[in-house]
């Protein structure tokens, strides 16, 4: 049975030694757990970090922030179209 990635689920993660609680997205969770570990860090330090540069709310944090590492990572990888052999 997979998991809806829209689900909504309370998560808790330690801030600044005070636990607290976030409500996400299972896609969005999941994500920030994949950022975290490819740059070697834990989530609560990744979501800590994200925590004190914030404006807003946390939750709408955390999602802006995997959809510009999202963003960044998709432009980087685009390329040029192949050339067309014809010309």
């Amino acid at each position: 049975m997979t998991t809806d990635p829209s689900r909504i689920r309370k998560r808790s993660v330690t801030l600044s030694g005070h636990r607290t609680s976030i409500s996400l997205e299972e896609a969005f969770w999941d994500a920030l757990v994949r950022i975290a570990d490819r740059d070697s860090q834990s989530i609560n330090s990744l979501v800590a970090e994200i925590d004190r540069s914030r404006t807003g709310n946390l939750s709408s944090a955390l999602r802006v922030f995997v959809l510009a590492d999202v963003s960044r990572n998709a432009a980087s990888t685009d390329q040029e179209p192949p050339a067309d052999p014809s010309c």
